[in-house]
């Protein structure tokens, strides 16, 4: 793999285990989130770390499997350009279904690289 693709996928790994240690002391409730500001600004900031790191990737290889990339891509495009048409809805579904099947993923494919360049 492309040492600039791992480190992408590493950066979309970070910020997904940076989001998930927002709840690392408490229980995952939305309510919870969606009265929590700083929160809230700090997980959509790190979905627009994730949406980049896909485009660019996306960008050096089309052809990568990464599920569902192009809505990751426009996730991102939608907080940075209609940030006032965000709703905690969205984001929340994002936190809680998308991001932990794409953590798995990722996880997968840089192991995977890393078994390959021990061989």
């Amino acid at each position: 793999m492309d040492s600039e693709i791992q480190s992408l996928l590493y950066d979309i790994l970070r910020s997904i285990e940076e989001i998930d240690s927002f709840f690392a002391d408490r229980p995952k409730l939305f309510d919870d989130y969606k009265k929590d500001v700083r929160t809230k600004r700090a997980v959509e900031r790190n979905i627009e770390i994730i949406g980049e790191a896909t485009n660019r990737i996306l960008k050096i290889n089309q052809h990568i499997e990464i599920s569902n990339a192009r809505k990751i891509v426009e996730a991102r495009n939608r907080i940075i350009h209609g940030y006032d048409s965000i709703s905690d809805e969205v984001i929340w579904g994002i936190v809680v279904r998308h991001l932990p099947l794409l953590k798995m993923e990722l996880s997968a494919m840089i192991e995977k690289s890393n078994t390959n360049l021990k061989k």
